[in-house]
């Protein structure tokens, strides 16, 4: 997959289809909107393309309400080539790319990609204020060289699946729902940093990452993982929280690694999470914790065979 990061550099192909949206946790609802503009592009030997942003337009608009993030850009770069996307732009979103009308926004399309179809979800907005939307594309579309298409909203249960539901379950600690309405397992993304090293003493090495300010991420507690390493993957425990029988004062991320070995201080890894093991608890002695970290590997290790 062709990835582009500025404007200026667009290219045009042949016969493009294009997904419009942010797809932060590229969910349900986004992989139909995707699987449709791959299906089509495949249908007339076109091109997929995916148009979306580096960060989250409210992060300019309004930056004291833009929602934490679901996913990170290298987790939905992974998925978006899985599903067969060929291009993926993928600009930052400006207070000057903000300033561009509806029709501005359809120019620069029409002018930097020339789509022959574009495809959106029905909730999708663009331009200046979000006056632009899938009726408008419907309606204005063939003006500006392509067809439009607008999906309908993707529900499970009779609730529709969005990223703002998904967020909502992840903080409340609904893993099981959060993750039927991915269409996979909640996965958190990150660069391995230096930890105390204190897991290494009790015989559980782990893979520390920090939680960044701007990403959703699950209450503390310890979960079963599923980690990808360098394109392998392994089972392991996960530990959300303080670290309290240490009293480590910043939210972090421990991962400890089954039946793997090596460094990777500086790399990033992929953590999706399984299910809840235990709450986070603070533990009387050192002895006391080593005892519960063998009883979650027992329990991870029954759970994954």
């Amino acid at each position: 997959m062709e990835i582009i990061k500025k404007i200026s550099v667009i290219k045009k192909y042949p016969r493009p289809v294009v997904a419009l949206g942010m797809f932060d946790g590229v969910h349900l609802g986004h992989a139909t909107v995707i699987r449709h503009a791959v299906d089509k592009a495949r249908a007339i030997d076109g091109t997929a393309v995916v148009f979306t942003f580096a960060n989250h337009p409210l992060s300019v608009i309004a930056p004291d309400d833009a929602p934490l993030m679901i996913g990170s850009k290298s987790l939905r770069r992974e998925i978006l080539a899985d599903m067969g996307v060929d291009v993926l732009i993928e600009i930052p979103f400006t207070k000057d790319f903000s300033r561009k009308s509806p029709e501005e926004f359809l120019e620069l399309l029409q002018d930097k990609i020339a789509p022959a179809y574009v495809v959106t979800g029905q909730n999708y907005t663009f331009g200046r204020y979000g006056r632009g939307n899938g009726r408008m594309l419907l309606r204005e579309g063939e003006n500006y060289g392509f067809r439009a298409e607008v999906c309908q909203t993707f529900t499970v249960d009779r609730k529709t699946v969005s990223s703002t539901r998904i967020r909502a379950l992840i903080a409340a600690g609904d893993l099981e729902t959060a993750n039927q309405l991915l269409g996979r397992h909640f996965t958190y993304a990150g660069e391995v940093v230096n930890g105390d090293r204190r897991g290494r003493k009790l015989g559980f090495p782990t893979a520390n990452l920090e939680i960044a300010d701007h990403r959703a991420m699950l209450p503390n507690g310890a979960y079963i993982v599923r980690v990808k390493v360098r394109g392998e993957l392994f089972n392991g425990i996960a530990n959300i929280g303080d670290n309290p029988t240490f009293k480590v004062a910043r939210r972090r991320l421990e991962v400890f690694i089954d039946k793997f070995s090596g460094d990777i201080y500086g790399e990033e890894i992929f953590v999706s999470f399984i299910s809840k093991l235990r709450e986070e608890k603070t533990f009387a002695s050192v002895e006391e914790l080593k005892a519960q970290l063998n009883e979650d590997l027992r329990l991870m290790r029954n759970a994954t065979d």
